[in-house]
């Protein structure tokens, strides 16, 4: 590499030594992923289908079928819950991969899986189940996912 000095303009002995910029060796890029792939939230339209979807198919990596699953929009956030915490079931195999996909209807989009922390939040998603999934038939449902162990088990779907 070579080196050509450059002067600040601030006085004798204001030289400094850089690299030439000939010198340099372009930087490998990347290919970036879409614009909606590099987002943390997703577009409003996707947003809308997904909060009046009543239940839409989950998946967590590529091997796995699609789950069906109650799906919520919080403060534009998207969110599921897993009624039963089985070993080879959709939240624990997130936990070990969190690359996924969310379909519904014809279309789908891939979704990293996120942990949901804070009683505020968590207290939120639930008014927002009971208020989406507000049939009488449901309401057992509803109530089964205001418990402790089954609130843990809340995931952020996030685009990727």
């Amino acid at each position: 590499m070579t080196a050509k000095k450059r002067t600040t303009g601030k006085g004798p002995g204001s030289e400094r030594l850089t690299p030439s910029n000939s010198a340099r060796s372009p930087r490998s890029r990347k290919p970036r992923a879409p614009r909606f792939m590099r987002q943390r939230r997703f577009p409003k339209a996707v947003l809308e289908a997904l909060a009046s979807a009543k239940m839409v198919g989950i998946r967590s990596g590529r091997r796995h079928r699609f789950t069906g699953v109650w799906i919520v929009v919080v403060r534009g956030r998207v969110f599921i819950r897993s009624w039963n915490d089985k070993a080879n079931g959709w939240h624990r195999s997130f936990g070990a991969d969190p690359l996924g996909a969310v379909r519904w209807g014809s279309r789908s989009i891939f979704v990293r899986a996120k942990t949901v922390r804070g009683a505020a939040l968590l207290d939120a998603i639930d008014r927002a189940y009971k208020a989406k999934y507000d049939t009488r038939a449901s309401q057992k449902w509803v109530r089964g996912f205001r418990l402790a162990w089954r609130r843990a088990t809340t995931t952020e779907l996030v685009p990727r």
